[in-house]
């Protein structure tokens, strides 16, 4: 196919046009094409933060900027966009206001990862997605230092004030981009209607939304993707709707952009939400991604599958719907066609007196793998529990509802007897297996640990979510 460069603006000032192989990642576009050498490489994963970039797009009258780790996303994606380096903001002799705190306050050590955090903060300070309203603590969780200590780091933060952005020369450059529709091994569609078309005709190509699990087949494993299709820039995939029934989001909707609606829907999706990963993953992650691929420990489809949430799927113009639940066959095996792709979910809203918990048990608070993640949806009327849906990612194969837990509880009376009944039914749903997260015993212990929490919770004056408890020291 005949390659077309990709333009991005530069520094809000710069129109840039580059070459982009499918799986060329923005971090060498950015260090080695364009010698912007502040913006480094530490783990090549997504999870240190180092390659911190703020990527723009045009959003009503204004930019919506977010900050995305540039290791890990791909070159074309930057196509159409504004981007930001470290070198955007500041010089030796005249540094930002964020650098400047971060000197004044002895916030930097070696340095390594000393970009990363100020583009973190400068997103932080014009108002970036991820971290409007948002804790200091919860903006950085994606950026790792292993020297220095963050207290000068927070007191750096909260020295800077915000600041908007005149956006005049990028809004400018932007409106006179024609993005590219292909490049070299890849395509770009725009619309739903032009991605379902380009899979009827390349039925095995990859599909790419956010590239939080597929950069790393790169970066890690070195994997030949073959054909990819981007499809961050399809606006029919980007929407969220609320309604009495429940919420429905296009399966390109991001973290970030879905978190307000999620904690909307009950406070504890959004308190998932702010435990996936770090802002610059959430900021490129999607939902449906999440979904599409698969993973037996993807932190959001069993908090989906409790909650009865249903996937949309289209191949050419034909659409079918089927239970979340069911798209999940076996390991590394889904019900989706080839030349099919997840069009949307719909999640209904949980009635008000259905109790949900979620919990997301894994080494550390922040931005880590789950050794499991555990949901529950229970209706308890006059004593009796009259409808039960619980499912968990990390206990088996694919995220799983727990068929013999639930039947435990149904028709029976909310009572200590009865949740250890439950308890003990999760032996029968499940054979975990054991790795570095947790051996089978563990799993098994705490998802049925999970379940008694929640009846001393009833019993004792309310819930204590296991989402927002952190560990000091």
């Amino acid at each position: 196919m005949a390659a077309s460069p990709i333009t991005f603006a530069l520094d809000g000032t710069t129109d840039i046009q580059a070459d982009a192989p499918a799986t060329r990642t923005a971090l060498d576009l950015l260090r080695e094409h364009l010698g912007r050498r502040g913006t480094k490489e530490g783990c090549a994963e997504g999870d240190c933060g180092a390659c911190t970039i703020l990527l723009g797009e045009l959003e009503g009258d204004g930019i919506a900027w977010r900050a995305v780790n540039s290791c890990i996303l791909f070159a074309p994606m930057l196509d159409g966009k504004a981007v930001l380096t470290v070198e955007s903001l500041g010089t030796p002799g005249a540094l930002h206001p964020v650098q400047q705190a971060m000197a004044d306050g002895h916030g930097s050590q070696c340095g390594f990862c000393t970009p990363g955090f100020v583009l973190s903060l400068y997103g932080r300070s014009i108002g970036a997605r991820g971290t409007e309203g948002a804790a200091v603590r919860d903006v950085i969780a994606g950026n790792l230092c292993r020297c220095t200590g963050y207290g000068p780091i927070l007191a750096a933060a909260e020295a800077t004030p915000p600041a908007p952005r005149d956006d005049a020369g990028a809004i400018e450059l932007l409106r006179g981009m024609t993005p590219a529709a292909k490049g070299e091994n890849w395509f770009k569609p725009r619309t739903a209607d032009e991605l379902a078309a380009l899979l009827i005709a390349h039925p095995d190509a990859r599909i790419v939304a956010g590239a939080t699990d597929v950069g790393l087949w790169v970066t890690k494993q070195l994997r030949d993707l073959g054909t990819v299709i981007f499809i961050g820039d399809v606006a029919d995939l980007r929407s969220i709707a609320e309604d009495e029934g429940g919420l429905t989001l296009g399966a390109g909707v991001r973290y970030s952009d879905a978190h307000a609606a999620l904690a909307r829907l009950h406070p504890e999706l959004g308190e998932l939400v702010r435990r996936i990963a770090g802002v610059q993953v959430r900021n490129s992650g999607t939902i449906g991604g999440n979904i599409a691929n698969g993973s037996p420990i993807g932190d959001m489809p069993p908090a989906l599958i409790a909650l009865g949430a249903t996937l949309v799927l289209r191949r050419g113009d034909a659409r079918r719907t089927m239970p979340l639940e069911d798209f999940f066959l076996e390991y590394g095996r889904q019900d989706r066609a080839p030349g099919e792709f997840v069009e949307r979910i719909h999640i209904p809203r949980p009635a008000p007196e259905t109790l949900v918990r979620i919990a997301k048990l894994s080494k550390r608070f922040d931005s880590d793998i789950s050794a499991l993640c555990g949901a529950f949806a229970l209706t308890i009327a006059e004593g009796l529990v009259t409808h039960a849906r619980v499912a968990f990612g990390g206990m088996a194969g694919t995220p799983k509802r727990a068929a013999a837990c639930e039947a435990a509880l149904t028709g029976q009376p909310w009572c200590e007897a009865a949740v250890e009944s439950a308890a003990a039914a999760l032996a029968q749903d499940y054979q975990p297996l054991s790795d570095l997260r947790g051996s089978a015993g563990y799993r098994l212990a705490a998802a049925a640990n999970l379940l008694r929490r929640i009846w001393h919770e009833t019993q004792h004056g309310g819930p204590v979510s296991v989402l927002d408890e952190r560990l000091d020291g």
